[in-house]
């Protein structure tokens, strides 16, 4: 795997397959333990679920992942290049593809206490093309889809292959 960073973008080349998004995966875990102390995204987090009550923890995760989804245009990388931007980037442009609105939505949940990791799938047998947060609420892992108009806890379909990532 090779990393660099640009103007706030990680510019990830990796191998192909299993191997390659197990990578990314791993760059996109070590920018959430990174931004997940940076000010400006605690802040905005704390922000979002001011109005909430105390130790709603259902709601504060229900309302960074409908900030996200919502506010945070769907924009594909670059064609034929891999790009992981940071969390501030992301905010700065306001979009990035389903690794970068991830990558912001781990943060921003990570920043007041929660627990995440990525999800990795695919809905073909052999290739994972799409990646989302899981969230830890009580004892379970919930589903935090950031492309598509759905709730918490929603689930892709046919889903065929997977790779967790813990962040």
């Amino acid at each position: 795997m090779f990393l660099r960073k640009i103007d706030g973008a990680t510019v990830v080349e990796v191998a192909e397959g299993r191997d390659g998004i197990a990578a990314s995966l791993k760059a996109m875990s070590a920018l959430v333990r990174e931004y997940k102390k940076n000010p400006r995204i605690r802040d905005l987090a704390a922000q979002l679920v001011s109005d909430l009550p105390q130790k709603n923890f259902p709601g504060e995760a229900a309302r960074l992942h409908q900030y996200v989804r919502d506010e945070v245009r769907y924009l594909l990388d670059v064609r034929d290049v891999e790009t992981i931007q940071t969390p501030t980037l992301t905010l700065d442009l306001g979009a990035g593809d389903c690794d970068d609105k991830s990558l912001l939505l781990a943060a921003l949940l990570e920043s007041i206490g929660h627990h995440t990791r990525f999800l990795a799938v695919g809905f073909t047998p052999g290739e994972i093309d799409h990646v989302l947060v899981e969230t830890k609420i009580g004892d379970q892992f919930v589903a935090a889809e950031t492309t598509e108009q759905v709730p918490l806890g929603w689930r892709p379909p046919n889903v065929v292959d997977s790779i967790v990532m813990w962040n």
